[in-house]
């Protein structure tokens, strides 16, 4: 069982605007068999921990026995925390006690939930069920199905109209080291921070994706593999030359890439996975050349 590292935060509260109606948690992170379960506010309070007495039972480390209580007062919910030991989050902020806002992720140890609230409660759970489908619920990133889908579409465009198609593996160099020391609710800051940072180097053709745990890909449409190796130093750099910060611990990460490039025309019968494994074997040399550079 791993050791969670017990913290000491800064509070703060978030801005108040006011909610009406009945309200509902939706868990969208981890992914699991509750994925999507839906947790209606009807009563007064609802109290959300590791304990079975609990309304809201999450079964993992970093949950605390009862963690925190989600409460109502007129026609306002709320969040406080009942003395956890990893602490309760609001769109990634801490927080002792907070009002809560339609849209707003509720972080209960590494458990994610979506508050949902208003005369609009069931078309906007069924649009968060429908994103579950596609978007990884950590990162924000693409997920590997979709991944896939996106990838299969490209490589047949690319065989169609003879125009180049680049992939990109990667993966955060000892990620192992980073949970064990800094403790998984760190490993799970960085997973989401370096998305922010790729995000807003993708451009709206392109795909970033998280195909599982610590590896992601990224889908370059008509790039060839000059662009790609390009691209590649580009995400290298944006995630190794800003140190990772979390909760008063700073740290540096790298990431190695592996690149892979179809040159249009007569790879289009080529299928998914063979290109996937062709990046992942320049993934794997980068990694045995010694980490944190890029290789296609």
């Amino acid at each position: 069982m791993s050791e969670w590292k017990t913290r000491i935060t800064k509070v703060q509260v978030a801005a108040p605007k006011a909610t009406s109606g009945d309200g509902c948690l939706v868990l969208i992170y981890p992914p699991g068999l509750d994925l999507g379960r839906r947790w209606s506010l009807g009563s007064s309070e609802i109290v959300v921990g590791r304990g079975s007495d609990c309304d809201v039972q999450i079964d993992r480390d970093s949950v605390s026995r009862r963690h925190a209580r989600v409460y109502r007062v007129d026609e306002q919910w709320f969040v406080e925390d009942l003395g956890s030991t990893n602490g309760s989050y609001i769109n990634d902020i801490p927080v002792q006690r907070s009002p809560l806002r339609d849209g707003d992720f509720v972080k209960i140890g590494s458990a994610i939930f979506k508050f949902l609230s208003g005369s609009g409660i069931e078309t906007s759970y069924h649009e968060e069920i429908y994103k579950m489908t596609i978007i990884d619920g950590l990162t924000g990133a693409h997920n590997k199905r979709y991944f896939l889908e996106f990838l299969e579409r490209e490589i047949a465009r690319c065989s169609r109209y003879g125009r180049p198609l680049s992939l990109l593996m990667f993966d955060i160099d000892h990620f192992k080291l980073v949970n064990d020391t800094h403790g998984h609710l760190t490993g799970d800051h960085v997973l989401k921070e370096l998305c922010k940072r790729l995000l807003g180097r993708i451009r709206k053709e392109e795909l970033l994706a998280r195909y599982g745990g610590e590896e992601f890909a990224a889908v370059l449409p008509e790039t060839d593999n000059a662009g790609a190796m390009a691209f590649g130093e580009q995400v290298r750099e944006l995630v190794g030359a800003t140190p990772f910060e979390y909760e008063g611990d700073s740290f540096t990460v790298t990431i190695s890439v592996g690149v892979a490039t179809l040159a249009g025309g007569g790879d289009g019968s080529m299928e998914p996975t063979g290109l996937i494994k062709r990046a992942d074997e320049n993934l794997y040399k980068a990694k045995h050349a010694g980490r944190n550079q890029v290789i296609g």
